[in-house]
């Protein structure tokens, strides 16, 4: 009764207001609201931080370069240089990365400008990452663009031939006609530019939460099917033999860069999608485990295409003549190879889609918070000026392959100083800015998330990152600079 009451006094009041109270001004409201900070976007969950961080460390490398390497370079002894080099110079570098975003909750630049001290000028290691990722970006869509026509070419029969001289013709064609190559990188550009609209947790987390299981299927289902045909096991034997004597120091020093550059570190990727983390992540253990499933695909993809390059006598070369040239002739020798090559198209596709997405997110966020643009407008810029930066990269090998700067085409000097300079060199000073001037006690209150988590290894892992990282990367740039 008295709560009845009390209510029937609480509404009296409502209804005459004490007339030295003025009635809110709805205009006041108005400009209180568009003043208020908006809730920014982030991951979800577990399993879409590891899906949206799998994706950005998961690319057509994955499909060909990667398998190429460890046969080459000495089968299971390669695999086991390439995962004390991911320890000692990748993993430091992306739990870094990771743990700076998560920390400063913004886009790269206006992140290390929050956790750097006042004056000093740290900003720009992220700004060298956004120009590698703007630069990558540029040349990466073209590439990414001749797998998705390899989809339609491989569904319409077009590359069906037993013959490499007919798939080699077939993409000679893709790639120096300017039309075809400006239309399938704009295209492409459309679909990443689409998602990122969607937002951080609608678009691109709920895309890689779809994609990364289907990926995994797709190579699961097409390396069964490899494996069954006959004289496969060469193509294991290619794959998993240890040949100690070919672990080379050159071969030492590729495993040190392909740590490097596989995890998608040193242009601003990690420590963008680390700014989406939740505060209760383990970042080790996400860390790690992205490591795992990354080398898992890698592997997959070893098992899905070597064993059949082999069984039918073909030869496992390197870069795009694997990919777009041998690939087809390989399936077209196979019972419903027509099937299993739109399906190999279809998941090369799906990894180059979760890489373009971290690579495009980075420019996207850096306009969108430090410029205070809307996101829909800073995806619009950057999708303009990359279709004609990008454009460049795309007529290299037909309207512009006789322009070339340092005996360099647009997409071989994009690669080179994306890869051999800029990364490099913000993987070095990031390190040396964590080691060096953030410190261990602001790295463990990071790392262990206020002091939750127990982690054992945290004290190894701040030795690694100040003293042993930075001098191996620095190895690994003057090797990709040709100094040694």
């Amino acid at each position: 009764v008295e709560f009845a009451n009390h209510l029937g006094k609480l509404d009296e009041s409502l209804e005459n207001p004490d007339p030295l109270i003025s009635a809110p001004d709805p205009q006041s409201e108005t400009r209180m609201s568009n003043t208020l900070p908006k809730a920014r976007d982030g991951f979800t969950s577990t399993f879409g931080v590891l899906a949206a961080t799998l994706g950005s460390a998961v690319g057509l490398g994955n499909i060909w370069k990667f398998p190429y390497l460890t046969g080459e370079n000495g089968g299971a002894g390669f695999l086991l240089v390439y995962v004390i080099a991911t320890l000692l110079v990748g993993l430091p570098v992306m739990i870094s990365e990771i743990m700076l975003g998560r920390q400063a909750k913004s886009d790269a630049v206006s992140g290390l400008i929050k956790l750097a001290p006042k004056g000093q000028p740290w900003w720009l290691i992220a700004a060298m990452g956004v120009t590698a990722a703007f630069l990558i970006m540029s040349f990466y869509s073209e590439v990414a663009a001749w797998v998705f026509a390899y989809i339609f070419k491989a569904a319409s029969g077009e590359i069906l031939s037993t013959d490499p001289a007919v798939t080699g013709a077939a993409f000679n064609s893709l790639i120096t006609d300017p039309l075809q190559s400006l239309l399938w990188q704009w295209l492409v550009l459309a679909l990443m530019g689409g998602i990122l609209l969607m937002g951080v947790s609608k678009g691109i987390e709920a895309v890689t939460k779809r994609l990364m299981p289907v990926l995994f299927i797709l190579l699961l289902v097409i390396g069964i099917r490899s494996l069954t045909l006959p004289g496969a096991s060469e193509g294991l034997h290619f794959l998993f033999s240890p040949d100690f004597s070919k672990v080379t120091a050159g071969v030492v020093l590729t495993a040190m860069g392909l740590a490097f550059f596989k995890l998608s570190i040193g242009m601003g990727c990690m420590m963008t999608y680390g700014s989406y983390f939740r505060d209760d992540q383990h970042i080790p253990l996400t860390t790690v485990r992205v490591m795992c499933a990354d080398l898992f695909v890698s592997m997959l993809a070893g098992i899905a295409i070597f064993p059949a390059v082999f069984a039918f006598g073909f030869e496992p070369t390197a870069g795009p003549s694997l990919l777009f040239i041998t690939i087809p002739a390989v399936f077209a020798s196979i019972p419903f190879g027509h099937l299993f090559m739109v399906l190999f198209f279809v998941l090369s596709a799906i990894a180059a889609t979760g890489a373009m997405l971290s690579i495009l997110e980075v420019p996207v966020s850096v306009l969108s918070e430090r410029f205070h643009m809307s996101r829909r407008r800073a995806t619009l810029i950057n999708l303009l000026v990359l279709g004609a930066v990008g454009s460049t990269c795309a007529l290299s090998n037909s309207t512009l392959a006789d322009v070339q700067i340092a005996g360099k085409t647009f997409f071989d000097l994009f690669d080179f100083v994306s890869s051999n300079v800029l990364m490099p060199l913000g993987g070095i000073f990031l390190c040396l800015f964590v080691g060096w001037v953030w410190g261990f006690e602001r790295m463990k209150t990071a790392l262990t998330n206020g002091g939750e988590l127990e982690l054992p290894i945290l004290k190894p892992l701040f030795f690694i990152t100040r003293y042993v990282s930075p001098p191996l990367i620095l190895i690994v740039m003057l090797k990709g600079l040709g100094l040694f």
